[in-house]
């Protein structure tokens, strides 16, 4: 019996000293120098236009216009927390013209604020996708990007065979953004 309970005191001595070694005091000020960097990525824009959509009433249209809602600056931690921005596009076109794609970012007035231009080729076969170079938004162009509310796609269809309503192939646009935020 007197050797159970030796034992069982030594047990108990070895497991307080154990415990006590691994106390520390907590340092709530710690959490003033707390900063965050999250970074998000979401889908942009997409579209998906079939090339019978450039002929309204048997006529080929040169150009094509959209504004789509772009109201994610209207959250003021966002405005506040993000330090950079990024938009990759990317295109495929399977008719056999060449376009150009505005971007256009715009404020609540229409105003134009950037425009990022990308140029694509006419479908010769084959593969056609297009990935163009990432559009980097910091400083000032960051800015004016937190002051856009709406998007705008302006597609200009350049000279070459006709188009009629059974013509063949689309021209479609998969783009992303990056957000880049500090949070202190």
């Amino acid at each position: 019996m007197r050797l159970h309970f030796i034992k069982r005191i030594s047990q108990i001595l070895f497991l307080s000293i154990f415990i006590a070694s691994c106390s520390s005091d907590l340092d709530f000020d710690q959490t003033k120098d707390l900063k965050l960097e999250p970074a998000f990525v979401a889908n942009l824009a997409y579209f998906d236009v079939p090339a019978a959509s450039f002929i309204d009433n048997g006529t080929e249209q040169q150009i094509a216009f959209d504004v789509q809602d772009f109201d994610i600056f209207k959250e003021k931690f966002l405005r506040d927390n993000l330090v950079k921005a990024e938009f990759d596009f990317e295109m495929e076109n399977t008719i056999n013209r060449a376009f150009t794609l505005n971007v256009l970012l715009l404020d609540d007035n229409n105003k134009i604020l950037q425009t990022i231009t990308l140029a694509v080729p006419a479908y010769s076969g084959g593969t056609n996708v297009i990935k163009y170079p990432t559009e980097v938004f910091e400083n000032q162009r960051l800015d004016l990007l937190k002051q856009s509310r709406k998007l705008g796609f302006v597609v200009v269809m350049a000279p070459g065979p006709p188009l009629n309503g059974t013509s063949a192939g689309s021209l479609k646009l998969r783009s992303s953004a990056t957000a880049y935020m500090v949070i202190e």
